[in-house]
């Protein structure tokens, strides 16, 4: 009886310490990103993004079961130290640069969200609100840590879900109820589940976003430095796949409150879009131009929607700093040192590593702005890097005959062809040679006078529309498919190029470096083979 309950405790331990995890890891994968461009998305390109979540129950599985257990087995610091382990320092250092470009590339655009929501609700300049959402985050994230991170961010989720839950509650009832908002959209075109055309170009069909997002998420949890952190901090293998579990729903939840969001916006606006009105300029300013329409008399809860988006923005960018941070000392300094650092020198060369990559993210956020819509330009922007890494890991974890040539040369590569693809696409849209098909939408509801005046304006137009000359064949696949043929083509390039090195025939791999899933299929060494001790190479890089 006595054990029961000590087991019990510990179980009730594992959970709390779990949900806590997951509850700062949702945080920050539900960035401001997804709280402005996921109703943005639902309201101009209809559901079918939707579907993104169904990928997510295999991932959560591949993760816990394929990938997990090799970081957890080996207890490293960081994510990139594998592959010095599986290979050699060289691969370790293109793992590195990929993660540390594609951080620099996505806090700027995590940073933009909250400058875009503040401007829209104070009306006051998003180049005045970008230098202070910064300097508040790099102030805490200098002086607490990754304990600072994680608390502030578990109570950023927290004040996010509770401006999420409000939000979503008023809007239903302003436009009538749920039925009322599912037959709005419904005859608006909006709901769409299952469009299973196999065209590649499409933007957003049943297969690009569930083939595509399987591959993008795979690299954003189970190789993502920030993750795995999280989870090698939990005390076993099994509380950590708890954590992943947890993580799963609140994605879920998050998620669909997030694209809900969106038709609820759409059933109100559904006679009078407030951006060809020229209310507002860009659909991702659609939820914070919603709050203050419809709720900004009801004291707080403007604050409160913008308290949600300054959370959740501040939570990714803070854990952003903080793997980078990580990243750049264990990855890039600390091998080079020639003696021990004391931690004192450790914890100030850190602090000021901080401060200057968030100065280097404000900078960048005036490029940000140029972009497309936040989902497309987000996802365009992680796959340059998560393709060719997400192959790169594959070819340790899955191939035991991958050579360190092989992976090197795949994921530079692939890296280059996606950043060509992906520069080359959005240059393309930003010229307008690139367009996608928007859903219908409406004015018939707005006032007679600026109805007259748009009809006038647009009757008038005598420019004829020219034919446009089809891009590149490779600038129009969907942005889904980026990290999907980013890792296929560097696992492809790298098998070929490790076959011609001779596939590792004369030195043995470690199986601790090799997934479970792969483990079983392999001949165990003979007794008085050598074996290479990846763990005692760990334990003297560090």
């Amino acid at each position: 009886m006595k054990r029961r309950r000590v087991n019990s405790l510990r179980l009730g331990t594992v959970v709390n310490e779990s949900f806590f995890a997951s509850a700062e890891r949702c945080s920050c994968y539900i960035s401001g990103i997804s709280l402005l461009g996921l109703p943005a998305e639902m309201y101009t390109y209809g559901t079918q993004f939707w579907m993104t979540l169904v990928p997510e129950i295999f991932v959560a599985a591949v993760m816990a079961y394929a990938i997990l257990p090799v970081f957890y087995n080996l207890q490293i610091t960081s994510t990139y130290e594998y592959l010095h382990l599986r290979f050699n320092n060289t691969v370790r250092l293109l793992g590195t640069t990929l993660f540390l470009t594609k951080m620099l590339l996505y806090i700027p655009l995590v940073i933009y969200v909250p400058a875009l929501a503040f401007s829209q609700v104070t009306g006051i300049n998003l180049h005045l609100v970008t230098p202070v959402v910064c300097v508040v985050c790099i102030f805490y994230t200098t002086l607490g840590g990754l304990k600072a991170v994680v608390w502030t961010d578990t109570i950023q989720t927290i004040i996010m879900f509770g401006a999420l839950v409000i939000t979503v509650i008023v809007g239903t009832i302003k436009v009538g109820g749920v039925q009322e908002v599912w037959q709005r959209n419904q005859q608006g075109e909006r709901i769409e589940f299952f469009n299973m055309n196999t065209d590649p170009t499409i933007r957003h069909s049943f297969w690009t976003v569930t083939i595509g997002n399987f591959f993008y998420w795979l690299a954003s949890c189970s190789i993502n430095q920030a993750m795995v952190q999280r989870c090698l901090a939990m005390p076993t293998l099994k509380s950590a796949r708890i954590t992943i579990g947890i993580l799963l729903v609140g994605l879920w939840v998050l998620v669909s409150m997030c694209c809900y969001m969106g038709l609820v916006i759409y059933a109100f606006y559904h006679k009078c879009d407030p951006v060809t009105r020229g209310r507002i300029h860009k659909s991702d300013q659609l939820l914070p131009y919603f709050i203050m329409d419809t709720v900004g008399d009801i004291p707080g809860l403007p604050g409160m929607f913008v308290s949600g988006v300054f959370s959740a923005a501040l939570s990714s960018m803070s854990t952003g700093l903080n793997s980078m941070t990580g990243v750049i000392f264990e990855d890039l300094i600390k091998p080079r040192l020639k003696r021990t650092m004391s931690e004192a020198h450790a914890s100030l060369l850190m602090k000021i590593i901080v401060v200057l990559i968030g100065i280097i993210c404000v900078g960048l956020v005036f490029v940000v702005e140029k972009l497309g819509t936040l989902i497309q330009a987000a996802g365009s922007i992680g796959a340059i890097t998560a393709g060719p890494l997400l192959g790169v890991f594959s070819l340790g974890m899955f191939f035991p005959g991958a050579t360190s040539e092989g992976a090197l040369v795949g994921g530079f590569l692939s890296g280059a062809l996606i950043t060509w693809i992906s520069v080359g696409s959005q240059a393309q849209i930003g010229h307008g040679r690139i367009r996608f098909p928007q859903k219908p939408i409406s004015v018939e509801g707005c006032s007679a006078d600026w109805v007259a005046e748009y009809l006038s304006i647009t009757l008038s137009s005598k420019a004829s529309a020219k034919p446009v000359e089809l891009p590149f064949v490779l600038y129009r696949i969907s942005y889904m498919y980026y990290t999907p043929i980013g890792s296929i083509i560097a696992i492809l390039i790298g098998l070929v190029v490790s076959y011609c090195m001779g596939h590792n025939r004369n030195k043995e791999v470690n199986e601790e470096a090799i997934s479970p899933m792969v483990q079983k299929f392999l001949n165990r060494s003979k007794p008085g083979e050598s074996n290479i001790d990846l763990k005692a190479i760990s334990t003297d890089l560090r």
